[in-house]
């Protein structure tokens, strides 16, 4: 999660001079997601208030997404706030182009549920050149359209194919949710989830 300060003009997804970071606090949590966002919002300066909230909208744990948006649906409505989500995925790639100079083409591959993967293509201007897919290792190959892949399962993706491709390895960075093209944002807060519940609810008794 990240703390600006400072109007972001006319679009969304664009930090003007004016903009800075104030706070950011970026966190591995495989478990935990419930009982850990609000103390660590808490803990930003002013409780983390603010008159934006962005939230990633998925695909991405079950829960995680869930609670994500949940708190930032609360939290909304508490501070008079405008709330946007965004998809994971397109996080990833402004993420990777942060740290790669030059902006570029790439693909995200980043760990999906039941050993899967969720990837997608992204253009060099940070659009989805393609809907994201949740694929078996072995059928995400195909999928794989340019030579730089980033996110936490790049490395594999990439010893998989034949060709020379670089992989950034890493995790969405909530610092960088401001620099995402303005047509990633959306006041729709639907959850993205990579694959239908494996829950089904039992069919009523005759």
């Amino acid at each position: 999660m990240a703390l600006f300060e400072g109007p972001l003009g006319a679009q969304h997804g664009g930090c003007t001079d004016a903009d800075r970071l104030i706070a950011n606090d970026h966190r591995e949590l495989g478990r935990g997601h419930a009982e850990r966002l609000v103390p660590m919002i808490a803990d930003l300066p002013e409780n983390g208030r603010a008159t934006r909230i962005y939230v990633s909208l998925g695909p991405g744990s079950f829960t995680g997404v869930r609670i994500g948006i949940a708190t930032a649906r609360a939290l909304g409505v508490a501070w008079g706030a405008e709330v946007l989500g965004y998809p994971t995925l397109a996080l990833a790639a402004q993420t990777a182009r942060q740290k790669v100079p030059g902006a570029q083409a790439l693909t995200v591959c980043m760990n999906g549920g039941h050993g899967e993967y969720f990837v997608q293509n992204y253009g060099a201007d940070g659009a989805a050149q393609d809907d994201f897919q949740s694929l078996a290792p072995h059928a995400a190959k195909p999928f794989c359209q340019h030579p730089l892949i980033a996110g936490n399962r790049a490395q594999e993706l990439a010893r998989s194919l034949d060709g020379d491709y670089q992989a950034l390895n890493l995790l969405p960075d909530a610092s960088i949710a401001a620099f995402l093209p303005d047509a990633a944002f959306t006041p729709k807060l639907s959850p993205i989830y990579g694959r239908a519940p494996d829950a089904v609810p039992q069919a009523r008794p005759n």
